[in-house]
């Protein structure tokens, strides 16, 4: 499983920014998927999770209510909507694919730069 995220840039306290992952290779594999963070000097962190036919999502406390994961399964993609975003959203966000065996796959990452 590869997984490719796009979407960071530089925005604006207040501002939104979508990030998406395409998933390819054993995507038949896959079952749940989720956006991690990591910040400068910080651990990664969970943000947001989304089960396999998407109809179960849950969320770290800190984005809820700002952030929304989806999911195309036939586009093999995944989605983070960013809305309302502070200067601590600032990080590198990760995309990870579970797969029915227990593994994990990660991205790239792609920087979200929140400026106040």
């Amino acid at each position: 499983v590869q997984l490719v995220e796009s979407g960071g840039g530089l925005v604006q306290a207040g501002g939104s920014l979508r990030l998406s992952c395409a998933a390819s290779g054993s995507t038949f594999s896959i079952n749940a998927m989720g956006w991690y963070r990591q910040a400068p000097g910080k651990q990664r962190e969970a943000v947001a999770g989304i089960s396999t036919d998407g109809a179960s999502t849950n969320y770290a406390d800190s984005v809820k209510g700002r952030f929304t994961i989806s999911r195309d399964n036939a586009k093999n993609t995944t989605y983070l909507q960013m809305n309302s975003l502070k200067p601590e959203d600032t990080a590198v966000y990760y995309c990870m694919a579970h797969t029915e065996l227990g593994y994990r796959y990660w991205g790239q990452g792609t920087q979200v730069t929140v400026s106040s």
